[in-house]
Parts: structure tokens; sequence; C-alpha cells
């Protein structure tokens, strides 16, 4: 069958494609930007590429034009689709229907840690040596690439998004999966631009507990309230609950050494370069999942002292002057504070210097904007790059919903300015942390540039 993909640079649209190839089908696509590294991934894999969206791409005839989300009515090959009536379909129900029947699907879903998550509970059955299937939204180092599928596998770990599938369907992403192992890491309110509250979310969650057969298992942290209102909606399926120290818990030794319990059990201890609670909570429903899949807890507690983290989660960009540069990909003031105090466990004393570029659809809109003081105050210093113009400007002034934390924070909408500023604040033994859900317009080597000319 050939198959082509509407938005395939996009994380999970050049995953599915790296699926769909692997699964013998001829796959092509196109995106507004065809660009590295997940253009680079797709074309080593013999995947054409065509930048844009050109109607006349209709004359290529596939079998099948799969759509990602990115694109919307008034798209011009979308609306050339409509009017010429081939069979089209969304990415995830594409996946659903021709890949996952038959696999043992095991969905990682939650507003934050799904791609760490995800990778981890890959990693375990990597070492297991069950070969798993998989689907994540990042690179795990050990895993090498983003996507793998071979039918011989039974296992398919993915990232379940609660995102909606197509303009043509509002249903989340994950309702299409099917899981039989689910982990439900978290929820809070998120993606404001296509729901209006934390109740429409927990529906769409709701919907996907209604799909676990009563032989699966839904793994959930302990008193998050959110998820005992799915919870109570229905669940019909085994729940294992962590988090109580009547069952599956884990007791810290330092920021980068824990135990294993189940109950007064004590199943064995990881270390690793990972930090923070957060973390630490991700092995655990990791380690729960890969049980349920088979995998017992001496096993997935080995492999996980192995794991080498995921890119652009709190990945180390550079050193220069003693200054250490990070990437990571927190976007939600959850996961900026949990991101900020991980990194103040690790470093201690020593300065932290927080840069943020709220991007997503959510902090544009302003909707969290209002807990972002409290999110960066762990920070020393605060540096918040938005631009009050064009495509990606922020609804609301950084200068002032941060104006609360004082003469800490400074906020810029040009990115010479920002780079100039943080490079001069600087000083041997800071850690500057910097976080979005995009590419921030290269700042890391720029950033490291600076600091190398300041030093000389």
């Amino acid at each position: 069958m050939h198959l082509h993909i509407l938005g395939i640079c996009g994380t999970f649209m050049g995953g599915l494609a790296l699926i769909a190839r692997a699964a013998g089908h001829r796959v092509t696509g196109c995106d507004a930007g065809v660009y590295p590294p997940m253009s680079t991934q797709l074309t080593e894999q013999g995947i054409e590429l065509i930048e844009g969206f050109d109607p006349g791409q209709l004359a290529l005839k596939p079998d099948l034009f799969v759509i990602g989300n990115v694109v919307s009515r008034g798209n011009p090959l979308m609306e050339a689709i409509l009017n010429a009536g081939p069979p089209y379909i969304s990415g995830p129900q594409w996946l659903g229907e021709h890949v996952l029947q038959g696999q043992h699907v095991l969905a990682v879903a939650g507003t934050h840690g799904k791609t760490t998550t995800s990778s981890m509970l890959a990693w375990i059955l990597e070492c297991a040596g069950l070969k798993p299937n998989f689907l994540i939204g990042g690179v795990a180092p050990g895993l090498q690439v983003s996507a793998r599928f071979d039918a011989a596998s039974a296992l398919f770990v993915i990232e379940a998004d609660e995102y909606d599938t197509a303009f043509f369907d509002k249903r989340s992403k994950f309702v299409h999966y099917r899981p039989r192992t689910a982990i439900l890491n978290n929820l809070e309110y998120d993606h404001a631009d296509i729901f209006p509250d934390l109740s429409a979310i927990e529906t769409q969650f709701h919907h996907l507990i209604r799909t676990i057969p009563s032989t699966g298992c839904v793994i959930v942290p302990s008193q998050d309230q959110a998820l005992e209102r799915v919870l109570a909606r229905g669940c019909w399926s085994q729940i294992e609950r962590t988090g109580q120290t009547d069952g599956w818990h884990t007791i810290e030794k330092d920021p980068q050494t824990f135990d294993i319990h189940l109950g007064t059990q004590n199943l064995g201890q990881i270390r690793w370069g990972q930090t923070g609670a957060h973390n630490r909570h991700n092995a655990l429903v990791a380690i729960v999942a890969a049980q349920h899949a088979g995998v017992d807890a001496a096993t997935s507690i080995k492999a996980l002292c192995s794991f080498a983290g995921v890119k652009r989660r709190m990945e180390i960009s550079g050193t220069v002057n003693q200054i250490t540069v990070y990437d990571d990909f927190a976007h939600h003031p959850t996961a900026i504070l949990t991101t900020i105090n991980g990194l103040r466990a690790q470093v201690g004393a020593q300065r932290i210097l927080a840069v943020l570029e709220p991007r997503s659809n959510t902090m544009k809109l302003g909707t969290m904007a209002a807990r972002l003081p409290q999110a960066l105050a762990p920070a020393d210093l605060v540096f918040c790059f938005g631009q009050h113009a064009g495509k990606h400007a922020l609804g609301w002034d950084p200068a002032v919903v941060l104006a609360g934390l004082g003469d800490r924070m400074q906020a810029f909408d040009e990115m010479d300015q920002l780079v100039d500023a943080i490079a001069r604040a600087a000083r041997p033994g800071d850690h500057i942390l910097v976080m979005s859900n995009g590419g921030f317009g290269g700042i890391h080597r720029r950033l490291l540039a600076a600091l190398d000319t300041a030093a000389a």
C-alpha cells in the first residue's frame, strides 16, 4: 500500500512513517517544514519528502492519504483531497487499525512525563530481550530512534497523547490505541486551545479507560484527584496504585539513588544519572507496567540503572568556563517547577539561571501564566522570552505577569538581547536551564558561543 502522509515531520507522524515503512508499505509525505533531524531520519529510510502542501501532490495517487493534526481546513492539499474524494484517514486511526491490532499495547498517558516514562518502559523491555515495538515522542540514547516496528514482536509501547486526533476527529489520539496496559501518569489542565476545562480532558481519559479489557491493567498514582474522578466514572480492569506504603512506592537514599518497595518488601535499588521525584515516579510506574507484560521487578531495576535519559530532558548542551547549559522540554508550570527542583536537588546552592520560552498554545494563550511566578521562584535568576507580534505572539506580557519575581527576572522579545543578558549575568559554577517545547531559535548554540566569547 502507498501511504502519503500530510504533516510527516511532526514527532508522531514521522514515527508513524517509520513504522509504516517497516511494515512494508511505500511511504511518501509532505510538510511545511522539512528539516532535520526528522527529515534525515525519514530520508535514510527511503521515504520521499515534499516541501509544502501543494495540491499537485494528488498526482501521486496514493492508496491512502494519512492526515496529521497539524493540517486544518484551508490547507490547499487537504482542500484538494476533500474535493477530489480519495480515501483519507487520521494517523492515530491508521496506526490503531493496521499496526496495533493483535499487539499487547502498553500506553503511557498523562499531562507530564509521557516521553520519559515510555522510554523507560521500552528500555526495560529491550533489556529483558523482548525487542518491543514503540512509538515515542523523543529519542532515548539506548534505543537510538523514536519509533520501531517488527511484526514478529507482540509488545508495543506508545506515548499516548490526549491531544485531538485530526480536524475531522476531535477525540484524543489515545482512544485509537486500545491498550492492554495503561499508565495514567498524572492529570491536570493543559491544551487550552482545544479543551475548555479539566473536566473535558477527564472525559477523554474516561473514554480511554473504557477501551481497556478486563484482563488489562491501569496504573495510577495515589492521590491524583483528577484521575480518581476518571476512575470513579467506571473502570473494568485491574487497578495498580503507586505511592502508598502498603503498595508500590520508592524510598529515596540520595538524589540519584532510591529503593523500590512493594509494601514492606525491598525489591532492589536504582542508582542512575537521573534526578528528581518525578523521575523516581516515572521509574516506578514503568516497573509496574513491565511486570504486567511479564518482566520481573529485579530485571526492570537492573535495566533502569543503565537508563541514559531522553534527549531534551535535562540534556546538557555544553559547558563553558564552568557554566553548564541544559536543554529541557518543560513548558507547563508543573513541569517547569519539577524540572527546576530536580536540578536544585542535584546542584545544591549553586546558582540556577532559568530561561523560558512560553511557546505552547496553552502558554501563548496565557491560561497558565498566573502560575508561572511560583513555578520559576526556585531559580536564582529568570529570563523570559516572548514575542509580542507575529505568529508566535504571546497574549500576555511577561514583564507584568512575572513582576512578582522582582529584579531576579528579566523579559525580552529580541533573541540577541536575551543571549547577551544571560551571558553577562552568568558566572563560573552557574547552571543555565533552558526550557521550551520548540527549537528556541537555536539559543543553546548561541548561548554557548556568547559564554565562550565572554570567557576569552
